[in-house]
């Protein structure tokens, strides 16, 4: 049943980390099945009630799944192998257009930000008990969503997206529960729901959002909590518009007591406007990250939402780091106030390449998505041999499998690097590797 590997083990935790371990060093492998836990508890000698509790534990962090009398086996996707590792290196001399990555010539200096703010903090250091957010980020942040009529809420800082994400989802959910995610989604996110012990329920979308009808089906089904990306959708581009956002809300009002977490993903690096579903169940969160507009390691993200869910999330923050710092919240501060990013710039940028490489690839027969962002996703019959193809060209490729649960197969290219007089040799290349595809959404 387990090959040559053999579990070990006195007590819960041991045994947990004993199957944990073994599932990343590959020695257990996706989809294998563990020993009853009755038969598991006879061969360690000791109590069952031990090894139901280490299955519970490799359960709550996404490692295993149980399936009722077919028993537990380790997940097709577990958490202890992020999704990260599903990607391609590209070898010296490849052109790499799968890292994700914004364009660093659109990236603005941060040097004098930060020594503006480290000059500030001299004058005024922040010390234990001092707000944890600098008041003037926080009327900032406030007067850009109050534009983008995002309702009134309190405004906290985390260390990017996807703390911010984790940290609202552990202020509400438990163990067991059921988060509905978009399908092919944010790869980071659906290692996240499982690794804290939650349920991913998928949820398809086209180029305008999630589909209405799916996410009314996964809340009817028990799910929780609802994940959406406003804009520039990683890794199709999709951008929610005021007739999806409409038909959302009309869901969500049927189900109230629903958490719903917005991830503004384009924030200041796209040009469509925001059509926010904020406000319409009783705890809610949007967040908006500094990454692609100023840079990856800022790791800095603003959130508002309902006075609950930030009190929680600001209370349980204390806890840990406490805070983000000081200094890089007003070196984001300097950045915007003089606004150092010019958001349309950006946005025309990104949208040209992102353009040109959709409609040479249409013109070739080949669909392809892309609405709004730095990237543009490819449906492909055969995943795995159109990354391969393309790489033996001379091109690298994000394969689907790091964005997808159960949706069909696809490669995402990201455009930020791509020089214009690339793009048609790019088209050739993507359609002899992918052939003319019928696809017409993503489900």
């Amino acid at each position: 049943m387990l090959g040559e590997y053999r579990i070990q083990g006195r007590r819960a935790a041991e045994i947990s980390a004993s199957v944990e371990a073994a599932v990343g060093a590959g020695e257990l492998r996706p989809g294998q099945l563990l020993p009853p836990m009755r038969e598991l508890a006879s061969q360690l000698g000791v109590n069952p009630n031990t090894v139901a509790a280490a299955y519970r534990t490799l359960r709550e962090r996404g490692v295993i799944e149980t399936d009722g009398r077919r028993g537990s086996r380790v997940r097709s996707k577990p958490a202890t192998m992020g999704r990260e590792f599903i990607r391609v290196e590209a070898p010296e001399g490849v052109r790499d257009v799968a890292a994700g990555n914004p364009d660093t010539s659109l990236l603005p200096p941060l040097a004098p930000a930060f020594a503006w703010a480290a000059a500030q903090g001299d004058r005024e250091p922040v010390l234990y008990g001092h707000a944890s957010v600098e008041p003037e980020l926080a009327r900032l942040a406030r007067a850009d969503l109050d534009a983008d009529g995002v309702p009134t809420g309190p405004v906290a800082v985390a260390s990017g997206s996807l703390d911010a994400i984790e940290r609202v989802l552990a202020a509400h959910l438990r163990p067991g529960d059921s988060v509905a995610v978009e399908d092919p989604g944010w790869g980071s996110l659906l290692d996240l729901v499982p690794a804290l012990g939650l349920r991913t329920v998928p949820v398809a979308l086209d180029d305008d959002g999630p589909l209405p009808d799916d996410v009314r089906r996964a809340l009817e089904a028990g799910a929780r909590a609802l994940v959406v990306t406003d804009r520039a959708q990683n890794p199709t581009g999709a951008a929610i518009g005021a007739a999806r956002a409409r038909a959302l809300r009309a869901v969500l009002r049927e189900h109230p007591e629903t958490l719903v977490i917005e991830d503004d993903h384009g924030h200041r690096i796209v040009d469509l406007p925001l059509h926010p579903l904020a406000g319409v169940t009783r705890h809610w969160a949007l967040v908006r990250s500094a990454a692609k507009a100023y840079g990856p390691d800022l790791r800095f993200a603003v959130l508002t939402g309902d006075d609950v869910t930030l009190g929680r999330m600001r209370g349980r923050q204390r806890l840990g780091p406490g805070w983000v710092s000081r200094i890089t919240q007003r070196a984001v501060l300097r950045l915007w106030a003089d606004g150092t990013v010019d958001a349309r710039a950006v946005a025309r940028a990104y949208g040209v390449r992102r353009d040109a490489l959709i409609a040479a690839l249409a013109d070739r027969g080949v669909q392809a998505h892309g609405r709004s962002g730095m990237n543009v996703w490819v449906p492909v019959p055969d995943e795995t041999g159109a990354v391969a193809r393309l790489l033996h060209a001379g091109w690298a490729v994000a394969p689907g499998a790091r964005f997808r649960i159960g949706s069909a197969p696809g490669i995402r290219v990201t455009v930020s690097t791509l020089d214009l007089r690339e793009i048609e040799t790019l088209a050739d290349l993507v359609t002899a590797a992918v052939g003319p595809s019928p696809t017409r959404n993503y489900v």
